[in-house]
């Protein structure tokens, strides 16, 4: 697990001043990679390619990057881990290619050397995110993994430069680059908590989607910003909804029983592949299905006891953490228990900008951060229960998304436009007005919306902001075929899982330098889950039915069934007590006014709302203090400003 990040200029640069670009954009992101800093510099190109080392696999200066291909064609800046490169290389081997260490870096610049970078994509399973400079051609490609578990930013600078990072702050330590903020992306946020590729907070800056390739030549370098369109520039090198429709044709051939079999020898192999690192190595585990299940599988796998990690609360609501050490003491694991109290977290709340580098609004942000935190002072990679719900129909929303659909089904056409016209947010919380937005829901992807949205018309807060699509308004994120719940699930998997749970998890592992791994992420295991029909997901009302069973080889069945919780925190309690005298400064109307970025008006009126004690406002206002917050830090704790406008 690494950082990288780069820049082209449109013209030849210095060699010297190339390295020292580099350096800084490394040094912004050290924090993902602490044990080894590289540049490596085209100058008669105007290139250079940073790199900061996690060291996993291999922790000799053999795996230093960038990395160059034995021809010396391909130099390569790479950040993720290729879990089958042992077959790789073994392949690459009968083909005359020679190694020198037994990194997976490695192995992937002669994989692209041999194949060419999409089908060495196409035979890589991992996740990574990296750039590769072909020396011949002139051509520099970027490349993001399957699910989007790693993630890569983009855009051209004042100058023309074409920039690149793992996080913002690489490209923000570009001196041209203009940080103006994009009005559009923060309406965006308050819409879903994140910001979705191929979005970004700043102007002229985007993200790589999951399972895009972008190439960029010298024609392209020259158009810039202007010539750019994400939708026909990133290339889909592997679709999710192309693969879903696929095995749903396909389907699963065989009963309950086989099915189970497959999951289990499938996920044993995927856990396995996770578990190899030169490193300490443990896992996240919450006491949820999921987590419980891939720490299950490292510890049958392991022949000394697998270290595991959880946090526990002092509030009841948001602590599972007796059921996680009920689940550890039956594994036999090496179980770590962090008791933290509310300070604790709330000490996190002025670093969430630092740690998550773009607004980010998901308020379990901050007990994640801190389980990383906990995780790192014992081992360096952690595996975890990640994707699980996306694939197997694990989210209690899904099946009031169905039950909605159903009726706004049944509802006319035109009353359904009229209960859905604006009556403003604070007139449509809760009760009443909670089944009138139910009832206006359009179609199944408006169901889905209406349960994973939080401001429903933050374009009217937002000033000079627009709506933006996302996977849940555009209907070619729907699959062609199968169920309505498979489709719900599609637009999670293309959406919500890499943008905000692997984002999530993605900045706090790595804002203490912990890689995480996520085995039920496994390509392989995502294919697999599409085929199944829906009764081995949902059964009986009961979620995660086939995972579930699969846990019930290793665990009881009362550490089992059990209802799922939320890895959350009591936001709401901290904004009417602790942290009411930080919000309202966050919020001050002048403050707002003078900012440009909201209208103080509606702002203000939710904030007086929430702290007269209506309803859960903390879910709306959290994600514009995330961004107020953010807005601070990076004017003042990063060292470059930020245009207001």
């Amino acid at each position: 697990m690494c950082g990288i990040a780069g820049a082209w200029a449109p013209k030849p640069e210095d060699a010297g001043v190339l390295h020292a670009l580099g350096a800084a954009m490394g040094t912004a992101i050290a924090h993902r990679g602490p044990d080894d800093a590289g540049t490596w510099v085209d100058a008669a190109a105007g290139l250079v390619l940073s790199h900061r080392r996690l060291s996993i696999l291999d922790l000799s200066p053999l795996g230093h990057q960038p990395m160059a291909s034995a021809d010396g064609r391909w130099q390569l800046a790479y950040n993720g881990e290729v879990y089958n490169h042992a077959a790789l290389r073994a392949e690459l081997t009968t083909l005359g290619h020679g190694f020198r260490g037994h990194s997976d870096t490695e192995i992937l610049v002669a994989a692209i050397a041999q194949w060419g970078v999409e089908s060495a994509l196409a035979r890589a399973n991992g996740m990574f995110a990296f750039a590769a400079w072909d020396t011949r051609a002139r051509e520099l490609w970027l490349a993001r993994d399957r699910v989007g578990k790693k993630p890569l930013y983009y855009g051209w600078s004042g100058d023309g430069s074409f920039v690149f990072g793992s996080e913002l702050a690489a490209l923000r330590a570009h001196p041209a680059l203009r940080s103006e903020v994009d009005p559009d992306a923060l309406a965006l946020l308050l819409r879903l908590d994140y910001i979705p590729a191929p979005h970004a907070i700043l102007r002229d800056v985007h993200k790589l989607a999951a399972g895009r390739l972008l190439r960029i030549d010298a024609a392209r370098l020259a158009d810039g910003i202007s010539g750019h369109d994400p939708a026909r520039d990133q290339q889909a090198w592997w679709s999710a909804r192309e693969r879903q429709e696929a095995m749903i044709e396909r389907g699963f051939e065989g009963d309950e029983t086989s099915a189970l079999e497959a999951l289990d020898a499938l996920l044993r192999d995927a856990t396995a592949l996770r578990m190899e690192a030169d490193v300490p190595l443990g896992a996240f585990l919450s006491g949820g299905t999921d987590s419980s299940l891939v720490t299950a599988l490292m510890q049958a796998q392991s022949p000394r006891p697998v270290r595991s990690f959880s946090i526990g609360f002092d509030n009841a609501v948001h602590d599972e953490s007796a059921h996680a050490a009920a689940v550890a003491k039956h594994l036999g694991t090496e179980h770590t228990e962090l008791r933290v109290d509310g300070r604790a977290a709330l000490d996190l709340v002025p670093s969430m900008p630092r740690v998550f580098d773009e607004p980010f609004a998901d308020s379990s942000q901050l007990p994640t951060t801190l389980l990383c935190e906990l995780t790192r002072r014992h081992v360096t990679v952690a595996l975890s229960g990640d994707g699980g719900d996306e694939l197997f129909f694990g989210y209690g929303r899904y099946a009031r998304a169905l039950r909605n659909h159903r009726m706004a089904a049944r509802v006319p056409a035109p009353l359904r436009r009229l209960l859905g016209r604006d009556r403003g947010e604070a007139a449509r919380a809760g009760g009443l007005a909670a089944f009138r937005a139910a009832l206006a829901a359009d179609g199944l992807q408006g169901a889905a919306r209406q349960r994973v949205q939080r401001w429903r018309e933050p374009e009217a807060v937002v000033i000079g902001a627009r709506r933006l699509p996302t996977a849940y308004d555009d209907p070619a994120a729907l699959p062609r075929n199968g169920t309505p719940a498979d489709a719900l699930m599609a637009l999670d998997f293309a959406c919500y899982l890499p943008e905000d749970i692997l984002t999530k998890v993605d900045r706090a592992s790595m804002s203490v330098s912990l890689e995480a791994r996520a085995p039920l992420l496994d390509w392989r295991v995502a294919e697999f889950a599409w085929s199944l029909p829906m009764a081995m997901k949902w059964q009986d009302g009961r979620l995660k039915h086939l995972p579930k069973r699969l846990l019930g080889r290793y665990l009881p069945d009362g550490l089992v069934q059990r209802p799922k919780s939320g890895f959350g925190a009591p936001v709401g309690d901290w904004l009417r007590g602790p942290l009411r005298d930080w919000g309202e400064a966050q919020l001050e109307e002048r403050r707002l006014r003078d900012e440009g970025h909201f209208d103080p008006t509606p702002v203000r009126a939710l904030w007086n709302a929430f702290q007269a004690g209506e309803r859960k406002w903390h879910t709306h206002l959290w994600g514009i203090l995330m961004f107020q917050a953010w807005l601070e830090h990076a004017r003042t704790g990063s060292g470059r400003s930020l245009t207001l406008r």
